[in-house]
């Protein structure tokens, strides 16, 4: 294998190594919305119960997720406000992802648990990932690297202006 046939994303070793005491440590979503709307902390809006923020390791161009503020693992835990905030927020995302991407389609969706497939599993989430046509290809499997085309910074500043609400 030549060097030219190897594609190299370091940025993401931090994430696969992570130990054990990493992953029981402060929760990265709380700390996020608690450092407030930025770049740092990659959330485009902080709402009174919901936020929007950016996957730090996307599937996709334009990976966002909607969080509830507080440290909630249920979908049944969400004050009223809290699921109408959420809800309201995703339609938002939607309408902006759609007007900015452009995309042929989304993923929109939550795991819940560890064995439902959540990556974080002790706060509850929604994905929302934008999809075009042929955006899967060979990498994940041959490769174990997905493709990302952007960086989270240009993301960011095409995103935050239309979450200035």
């Amino acid at each position: 294998m030549k060097l030219r046939d190897v594609l190299f994303t370091p940025w993401r070793s931090s994430y696969i190594k992570r130990g054990k005491d990493q992953l029981k440590a402060a929760c990265v979503f709380c700390e996020a919305v608690n450092s407030g709307a930025g770049l740092e902390s990659l959330v485009l809006h902080k709402g009174k119960t919901a936020s929007v923020i950016l996957n730090k390791y996307p599937y996709n161009n334009g990976h966002t997720m909607i969080i509830p503020n507080a440290h909630l693992q249920e979908l049944t835990d969400l004050s009223p406000d809290a699921f109408t905030e959420v809800h309201e927020l995703l339609k938002r995302s939607y309408e902006v992802l759609k007007k900015v991407y452009q995309p042929g389609g989304l993923n929109i969706g939550m795991n819940i648990g560890k064995t439902g497939g959540a990556g974080i599993a002790d706060h509850l989430h929604y994905h929302i990932v934008p999809r075009w046509e042929g955006d899967s290809n060979f990498m994940p499997i041959i490769a174990g690297t997905k493709i990302v085309s952007e960086a989270l910074e240009d993301t960011f500043n095409k995103l935050i202006p239309h979450f200035k609400i």
